[in-house]
This record gives C-alpha cells, sequence and structure tokens, in this order.
C-alpha cells in the first residue's frame, strides 16, 4: 500500500494544481474528489476504511458512511450536518471523544468543508483517475512561443504563476537531448540537427526510424515486466526468455498499437490461430519468479506467480495499488476485497504450475521442421476435424495440455523429487487424479529412466484395478529426458490412473529407476492411408524434437479449469466463496459479447472508456522524456498519489493517444518533443530555483541524470568500441570478480568474446539474485517484481563505478584510441575532440584547463613508474606514456556532469 506522499516546497505548486486542473475549478458547492476526499484519506481512512471500522462505521463507500453504527447513531445525514454523529465528534472538546482520536484536530476550514457538504447531500464523488478520459478544453492562448497544443497548456499554467518559459535549448544541446530521450544513444548515424533549426522534424523521423528507438524503449518496459535471464529465488538458475524482450524491440520498432501491444502480452494465446510471436508476447507475465528450491510447494508458488500477474497488470499498465485488496478492501479508494479475486481469476486458469522446466513453453523449430510443421497442418486439415486439429498442433508447439507430474499423489515407494518430477523406486506406486479420458487412446509421457528394465503399468482407478496400459522402460541413444507415446484402452468419464513401477535390476531399495515430467492423453491419429503416408511420421519427429523454447502462458482446456475462491484476509490457505472472472464496479463496464477471459480482459483495459491505461503509458512517457510524470508517482495516480502538476494536459494527451494517434507510441513521442516545452533551455536562473526547484511548471527543459543503461551505452559510443548488433542470447561483458555464487548449478560469469562484450546494455545477462553492479549503482532494477519507476540517486560509488570498474577502464582506454587516431595536433586539440564527442558541444577554457592539468600531473607520472603505464593496459598497440595518460583524462570526461545528465 502506498504512504501517504510527503511534498517539499509545495506551496506554489499546490496553488498552481488549483489552477489547472478542471476537476479542481470550484463551484458553490462543495467537491468530494478534490476537497473532501484529501480530507478523509489524511484524517479518518486509517481507523474508518478499508482494513478498519471502528465503531461499525466506514468512509471507503457510500452505503457504508450512511449505515447506522454500533452505536445506533448515523455519522452522516445527508442534508442535515447537524444531526450528523461525525460532525458532532469532529467538533467534540473532550479530547477522548474528538476525532480523529489521538490525533491533531481538524482545522476549521476543514470542519467547514465537510459540515458544508454533508448539509448539501453528502455527495459522493470519483477520483479523477477513475472517471473516463475526456477531450478537456485546449486553453485559448496565443504566444509565438507555442508550437503545438501541448505548449498552450503548460504556458496557461505559467501565466497563472507568473512565470515564463525559457529560450530554446542551443541546436547541439537539443540534438543531444533528442538523440538520448529517443534512441538511448548521444548520437545516430544520419542527419544531425541544424543551427537553424530547420530540419529538426526530419531529425526526429530519423531518431523514431532507429532501430536503436525500440532498443531504448524496450528498456524502460522491462522493468515493468520484471524481465530477468534466472528465474528468481534461492536457487535463482537460468531463464531463456530473450526472445520476448526481442519481441519487445521489435514491437516498439513497428510502432504496434498500444492497445494491441499490451493484449498481445496479457491474451496473444487466445487470439484467433496466434502467431510464434503472439505466443512469445504473452512471456510477459513469464517473468514471474518461479522456485526450484527442493521442499517448496508448488502450489503456494503457483499462487503467488498469478497473484504477481494481478500486481503488475494493475500497477504496471494501470498505475493502480491494487495488491492492497488482496486482504482487504482498499484503504483509500474504492476497490472491494471481492474483486480482487474475481479480477485474479481471469489469471488462475492458466498451464504454468511452479515446474522446474517452467512448462509450459513455445517450442522454436528450424527451417526444414517449420516445413514439416506447415505439411502436417495441411494434412490434419483434410483428415480431422477443426477443434482435434487445434489441439495436436497446440500440443507440437507447446507439449500442452499435458499434465504435470507434480499433480500426482499418494505415493507409496515413491515421491516428487526435489518437489518438481515423480520419482519412482521399485514396486512403487501413485496417483494421478481426476483425469479425463473420453475417447483417449494414447498416452504420450516425458520420462528419464536410470535403470532400465521392469514395467511400468497404469490401471483404472485403484491399486487392484483394470490395466489400460503398460511400457517396459529403456533409455534412449543420447540425452536424459525423452518422450514415450503408448497405447491406451479407450475408456469413457474422468478417473484416477495408478501409476506402478517394478524393476529387478534395482537391488538397492532407495534408488530410483524412473522419472516423469509430464502426461498427455490423445485420442491419437489417423490410422494411415497408405504406407507412404507420413502423418504419424511427422507428428512424432516433431513432438520428440528436441528444439529450445520459452515459456508461455497457455490457457487450461475445459477439464482442467480451476475454481475461483476468494481467500480469507488474502491467504491462499484460506478459500472462502466462489468467485467468477470480473472487473471493479467502479471502472468502465465490462465489454459485452466480450469473453470471461483473459482476452476479454484485455478488451475491457483498452475500451475507450477505460480510464486508466491511456493515462498510464501517457504519463510513463512523459516521465521518460522530462524525468518526473505529470503524476509523480507513476505506481499510483489514484486517490493516495501525487497530485497531478497539469491533469488537463495528461487527459488532453490520453484522449489524443485513443481517438487521433490511434494508440501510436511514436506519435505521442513525437508530438511532445515537437514542443517548445520540451525543446526549452534547461539552465535554471534564480528565480526558477526558488519558486519551482523542482521543475513541475516546466519553465524549462529537462536536466537529468542518464539512465544506467544508457550510461553504459553512451560510454560504449563515445569510445568507439560499440558492437550494435541486435536481438539474440544475452551477453556477458565486464564485470568484478566474484559478484557470482550460484551453488546448485555451478554457472559463473564468462565474459564474452569480442566484439559480444561490447553490445547495449539491454542485451546484458540479468540474474536477480545479483543483477549487473555497475548498472545497479546507477539505479537499475533488480526485477524480482514490476518496478513503475526508477527514483534516481546521486551517490559517491556512482563516481567509483566511472572511475574505476573494470567496463569504464577499458572503454577509456578506446576512447583513447579513437582520440589519438583521430587528433594529430597537440594535446589541447586531443583533450577538446575527446571532450565534444562525450557532449556534442565546445569544451570552455576552464574546463581545458583542469583537463590538460590532469594529463600533465598523469605524464610525468607515468613517466617515472613504467609499472603504473603498464596497469593502465594495452589497447589496439598503444600501452605508452602518452595512452596512459590520455586514458585518465578520458576516464575523468565519462564521469563528468555534463556527460551523465541529459541537458
Amino acid at each position: 500500500m502506498s504512504k501517504p506522499f510527503v511534498y517539499i516546497a509545495f506551496t506554489l505548486i499546490t496553488i498552481t494544481v488549483i489552477g489547472l486542473n478542471h476537476c479542481t475549478l470550484r463551484t458553490d458547492r462543495i467537491d468530494y474528489s478534490t476537497q473532501v476526499k484529501p480530507i478523509l484519506n489524511k484524517n479518518c481512512l486509517a481507523c474508518h476504511g478499508g482494513v478498519k471500522k471502528q465503531g461499525g462505521f466506514s468512509l471507503l463507500f457510500r452505503e457504508e458512511a450512511l449505515a447506522k453504527c454500533k452505536s445506533g447513531k448515523y455519522a452522516i445525514v445527508p442534508g442535515n450536518a447537524a444531526e450528523s454523529e461525525m460532525i458532532a465528534r469532529i467538533n467534540h472538546h473532550d479530547p477522548d471523544e474528538r476525532m480523529p482520536h489521538d490525533k491533531d484536530p481538524l482545522t476549521k476550514d476543514e470542519i467547514k468543508i465537510l459540515t458544508k457538504w454533508i448539509d448539501e447531500g453528502a455527495v459522493w464523488g470519483e477520483h479523477w483517475s477513475y472517471v473516463a478520459v475526456k477531450n478537456p478544453q485546449i486553453p485559448d492562448i496565443n504566444d509565438k512561443w507555442i508550437q503545438n497544443d501541448i505548449d498552450k497548456f503548460i504556458l496557461h499554467a505559467l501565466q497563472l504563476n507568473n512565470l515564463h518559459p525559457s529560450s530554446k535549448a542551443e541546436a547541439n544541446i537539443l540534438q543531444r537531448r533528442l538523440a538520448l530521450d529517443i534512441t538511448g544513444l548521444p548520437a545516430i548515424k544520419g542527419p544531425s540537427l541544424k543551427q537553424n533549426y530547420s530540419n529538426i522534424d526530419e531529425y526526429i523521423d530519423a531518431l523514431l526510424a532507429s532501430n536503436a528507438y525500440g532498443e531504448k524503449w524496450a528498456s524502460m518496459w522491462l522493468d515493468i515486466a520484471r524481465y530477468a535471464d534466472t528465474k528468481g529465488y534461492e536457487r535463482d538458475g537460468h531463464r531463456d526468455i530473450w526472445r520476448y524482450r526481442d519481441w519487445l524491440i521489435r514491437a516498439f520498432n513497428e510502432d504496434k498499437p498500444y492497445d494491441q501491444f499490451i493484449t498481445e502480452q496479457l491474451a496473444g494465446d487466445l487470439l484467433e490461430n496466434p502467431s510464434e510471436d503472439q505466443y512469445i508476447a504473452t512471456a510477459f507475465h513469464r517473468n514471474t519468479m518461479t522456485n526450484d528450491e527442493g521442499g517448496t510447494d508448488n502450489e503456494e508458488f503457483r499462487v503467488a506467480a498469478v497473484i504477481d500477474r494481478v500486481h503488475t497488470t494493475w500497477e504496471g499498465l494501470m498505475s493502480t495499488t491494487f495488491a492492497c485488496v488482496q486482504c482487504h478492501s482498499h484503504p483509500y479508494d474504492p476497490f472491494r476485497h471481492e474483486e480482487y479475486f474475481q479480477f485474479m481469476s481471469f489469471f488462475n486458469n492458466t498451464r504454468d504450475e511452479d515446474t522446474y522446466h517452467d512448462f509450459p513453453v513455445y517450442r522454436h523449430y528450424n527451417p526444414e521442421q517449420l516445413d514439416k510443421l506447415a505439411f502436417l497442418e495441411r494434412d490434419l486439415t483434410a483428415k480431422v476435424d477443426k477443434e482435434y486439429k487445434k489441439e495436436l498442433i497446440l500440443f507440437i508447439k507447446t507439449l500442452q495440455p499435458s499434465i504435470n507430474s507434480i499433480a500426482c499423489k499418494d505415493f507409496v515407494r515413491c515421491e516428487l523429487s526435489d518437489t518438481k518430477f515423480l520419482a519412482m523406486r521399485t514396486n512403487a506406486t501413485t496417483t494421478l487424479p481426476k483425469v479425463t479420458l473420453d475417447g483417449k487412446t494414447e498416452l504420450i509421457f516425458q520420462t528419464a529412466v536410470s535403470i532400465p528394465g521392469g514395467e511400468f503399468i497404469i490401471r483404472l482407478d485403484h491399486t487392484e484395478g483394470d490395466i489400460i496400459g503398460r511400457w517396459q522402460p529403456h533409455k534412449p541413444e543420447n540425452g536424459y529426458w525423452f518422450n514415450v507415446t503408448i497405447p491406451i484402452i479407450p475408456v469413457q468419464g474422468v478417473h484416477n490412473l495408478v501409476f506402478e513401477y517394478k524393476n529387478k535390476k534395482l537391488t538397492n531399495p532407495d534408488e530410483y529407476g524412473i522419472r516423469f515430467n509430464w502426461f498427455y492423453f490423445t485420442k491419437g491419429l489417423p490410422s494411415p492411408s497408405s504406407p507412404s503416408d507420413s502423418l504419424q511420421k511427422v507428428f512424432y519427429e516433431l513432438a520428440n524434437a528436441s528444439v529450445p523454447s520459452t515459456p508461455v502462458i497457455v490457457e487450461n482446456p475445459k477439464e482442467l479449469l480451476r475454481k475461483n475462491h476468494l481467500f480469507e484476509r488474502g491467504s491462499w490457505l484460506s478459500k472462502g466463496k466462489e468467485v467468477q472472472p470480473g472487473t471493479p464496479q467502479i471502472l468502465n463496464p465490462f465489454p459485452k459479447n466480450a469473453p470471461k477471459n483473459r482476452l476479454g480482459m484485455a478488451q475491457w483495459m483498452t475500451d475507450v472508456n477505460n480510464p486508466l491505461v491511456s493515462r498510464t503509458i501517457v504519463n510513463k512517457v512523459w516521465e521518460q522524456l522530462f524525468g518526473t510524470g505529470l503524476v509523480e508517482t507513476l505506481e499510483n495516480i489514484g486517490s493516495q498519489g501525487a497530485i497531478p502538476s497539469n491533469q488537463t494536459l495528461l487527459d488532453y494527451l490520453s484522449w489524443q493517444l485513443i481517438h487521433e494517434y490511434k494508440w501510436s507510441i511514436k506519435r505521442l513521442i513525437r508530438e511532445i518533443v515537437s514542443s517548445a516545452t520540451y525543446q526549452q533551455s534547461s539552465g535554471v536562473s534564480k528565480e526558477l530555483q526558488e519558486r519551482d526547484p523542482f521543475n513541475r511548471l516546466l519553465a524549462r527543459g529537462p536536466r537529468i541524470r542518464l539512465s544506467a543503461e544508457q550510461v553504459r551505452d553512451q560510454a560504449l559510443m563515445v569510445s568507439g568500441a560499440l558492437n550494435d548488433t541486435m536481438y539474440g542470447p544475452p551477453v556477458m561483458p565486464f564485470q568484478p570478480e566474484g559478484t557470482w555464487s550460484s551453488p546448485y548449478d555451478g554457472a559463473t560469469w564468462n565474459i564474452s568474446n569480442y566484439p559480444n562484450r561490447y553490445r547495449k546494455a539491454i542485451y546484458t545477462y540479468w540474474k536477480r539474485t545479483s543483477p549487473y553492479p555497475s548498472m545497479t549503482t546507477f539505479d537499475g532494477a533488480g526485477r524480482e517484481v514490476c518496478l513503475s519507476r526508477r527514483i534516481r540517486t546521486n551517490t559517491p560509488l556512482q563516481a567509483l563505478v566511472m572511475l574505476n570498474d573494470d567496463v569504464y577502464m577499458d572503454l577509456s582506454g578506446k576512447f583513447a584510441v579513437r582520440v589519438i587516431k583521430s587528433v594529430k595536433g597537440d594535446i589541447d586539440a586531443k583533450i577538446s575532440y575527446a571532450y565534444h564527442l562525450a557532449t556534442n558541444r565546445d569544451i570552455k577554457s576552464e574546463k581545458l584547463i583542469a583537463l590538460k592539468k590532469l594529463y600533465s600531473e598523469a605524464t610525468k607520472k607515468y613517466k617515472a613508474d613504467q609499472y603504473l603505464t603498464c596497469l593502465m593496459g594495452e589497447n589496439e598497440g598503444y600501452n605508452d606514456v602518452e595512452f596512459a595518460a590520455l586514458s585518465l583524462v578520458c576516464n575523468a570526461i565519462l564521469n563528468l556532469d555534463e556527460v551523465l545528465t541529459k541537458s
């Protein structure tokens, strides 16, 4: 639950907000959302809200507030404040009776507002963020400074506060700012911004068309998606999910409409004939952590993953602290406890079950195998009905809907080894419960055989039941896990299946002879129509192929659907009444004819009347460009979030995104960076520093430190070392030795070969329990859970990283080599060139003098100590005193404020 936000030096900003936001424009009547709700949130709801209802009185919902209290009195009598116990108690002179209890009394103004509000009928209202986005009136204002409608909203706010916008940033400064904001790099190959700004539209379009655009904006999204190359928790083993990262980059570069972008991530598998890319998109919600530690409860961590998906969907995509509602109705916003579990029901019927191999997965075939898959689809179309063909192709692509062996129970001489696999000794039995067998004639299962021989038997319902299948275990020629297909006797209905295993070769009573991963019951394939009919051959070749895979979302079939229950006090062990999938009543209605599944949920979220989705992404984009969102708390735009600095502008851009830009993020970014507001100089006058220290009114351009990824990528580009190869498995650049410790799998950090070690930061291997240290020092996220925004810090450790980390020492050497090769002049020319490369501006005399002094002192030091010179390393054959001293200067340049800061 978000704590109330504390603001410093915000008196002026508060006045501004009153003038800016359409919801705060005063009428004679009291407005609930802007006048009453803040008083209640601050003073009353801790005792009379979703968590506590002292005296039987709650102010969270109107029907509760108007109900009779335990005392028999009514706290609020609409139209009659004099008869309202609430007003009597807040005016009481006895501190034991006065409310709020054990707190300072309300101010006279607060009491006056509450009294008048009740006398006017205690009309409830909705917070602005829960009201559908409407197109606000654009301020009727003219000024030569204005370049688009965004500027009208900003200038109107500035005029209300007797402030003026700043002049336009110099072309070279604006060029670097635009490149960093749009592509994450300080420059791109292509046009430069002309000094007279005459080609600025062309320059912006070139940046948006750059492949680096997708990499920059995907970096932002990876925090929301809690993306990592490992599973998390104690063992934190490796996970191959990088294809999702590549999907993101491509999606941003092709400007996939945002409504489609999130629909595919939430429910790509439920679309009609989903493509491989649409399946990969669902890995968004397979970035949840999986607990591979032995002895854990798989259902507990399956539920934990589902809960994480709920929280990520609401915080990351709708800027709402819905996590509170898991345990009780929201203390401050109108979300009910039951609604949490109605919404959770959308996610509760996916096939993943905290398995070691991260099932379900999408299997990636090579071109030859894809040809076979195409043949299989064509042949099945002619031989089976549409639904059964769909089922068989789903299995070939995902091995679903198989039943994981962790579903077994009633173990005799067998167990779930490490709680992840069924492992059987000789004379063992176990039960796979409630299997639907209607029309099933084959069983495909994945197994690992330690000791071949013996027999595996399947009985119906009990240990003496009819045998419907049997198999004599053998070992494959290659590999450990392999697939086996056996016939089973067809039976009807739902049955418990008893698995029996015997093997006389197992002389050690504690030794496992066989393990199982999953079981898939199927009706089998049509009988061959001729000796040349290759349908069955191709099917089993593909089913048994060892291919790379990506964890994805797959929905349960009807026979495996789970029931959805409310959790009492949020505990998964305390199931309450059964609930059905649904969305909160306070928001837009669920679309008519939409399915009650994740696809319908996505349609509800992207409906034009949903008040949160468009505002959330606009706010995130604004934060990326200006350093602070129009609502500072990106994770919460509800009643406990920060006051918007310009709510009408937020609503205007949100409306435009949906109705004019057709959900195009590139058009949104183009509009913002084309504004005079964005293109202002970032210089800070004494007046602005005093009156608007945090630049909430935007009387100047943004001035913020680069992100962790940008710090690294800029150093790569400036030094000339950048490898701009896109996509593929993660890489391991330089990292201090001993950072990693992976006791379970023995994984180590193996520095990638040249030139992969110089790829962009987005491709760096990300281990949750040990994220890349130089990026976490610059506020990179651990990614155990969704992170809506990074809080920028300034610490001495950041300078230590830039001046000492192997990455930056190595790049400083490459930077020096680039300078030496490019400039034949004296040291002044070399330093000036290096500074311009790093900042896109000419060096001032005082900085040149300081850096030249550093060079001179370093030269003396290195001449006197050859060992120190050698320590600076060798780079492309350079290892003399001049190279060592210039490397040190380049290292200092990379650590300058104007290099690490956007403007």
